[in-house]
């Protein structure tokens, strides 16, 4: 298994990322809602996520059936708590790690 990759995102409510992981092309489209941070997941141009709920130290993809050969989790690096827009890059890192799914 590979080191985990920090994926770059802004402090701001609502963003698209595209970043290649594990030789796949990935979108990111993150957004801050009253209820908590939402994350839809395209694969190759393929949506294969949406509306995934962002918790702290919680793998988000979990199943290898998605296609994704990874999983993100966020990681509240001041404490536990669940991910907001303002601390994204900063206080809340996304990670990816390779071979994480079953």
């Amino acid at each position: 298994m590979s080191d985990p990759v920090v994926i770059p995102l802004s402090a701001v409510a609502s963003q698209t990322v595209l970043v290649p992981l594990s030789s796949q092309s990935i979108q990111l489209d993150i957004a801050q809602l009253a209820t908590g941070l939402f994350m839809n997941i395209t694969l190759n141009g393929t949506l294969v996520m949406a509306g995934v709920l962002c918790q702290d130290r919680t793998w988000i993809v979990r199943k290898s059936y998605f296609g994704l050969p990874g999983d993100l989790v966020f990681v509240d690096t001041m404490g536990t708590d669940d991910p907001d827009y303002s601390g994204l890059g900063k206080r809340y890192l996304l990670y990816y790690q390779e071979g994480q799914n079953v």
